[in-house]
């Protein structure tokens, strides 16, 4: 029964962004996938299953991943009049798999 409510709740992600994507503010469909769906679920549980330390630890580390997220926007924004949507997606996808790699290998040094 979670999987399926799981499905759901991405399913009507999916059907709220392509509904925005066809209206007059079409742009505020880059604003929902921001929500903080995962988040709070993994602020949760790791807030029921840890220390107050280590959920401390995991919201610093969230606001840390902001620098991956914003690699795969500008390496989107500079590609996307250059290549092909779907090349200028995959690359840019490839940029946030790059920077969100360093992240996670500087907060393992750092910590």
């Amino acid at each position: 029964m979670d999987l399926i409510l799981k499905a759901c709740l991405g399913a009507a992600v999916v059907v709220i962004l392509a509904a925005l994507a066809k209206t007059r503010n079409y742009y505020i469909a880059g604003l929902v996938p921001l929500f903080p769906t995962f988040a709070l679920i993994a602020h949760y549980i790791v807030g029921k299953g840890r220390s107050l330390e280590d959920l401390k630890t995991t919201i610093l580390f969230s606001a840390w991943s902001i620098i991956p997220y914003s690699v795969y926007l500008a390496t989107l924004y500079l590609l996307v009049e250059r290549l092909r949507l779907e090349t200028s997606l995959a690359l840019a996808t490839l940029a946030w798999l790059v920077a969100a790699t360093v992240l996670v290998s500087v907060w393992v040094r750092l910590h």
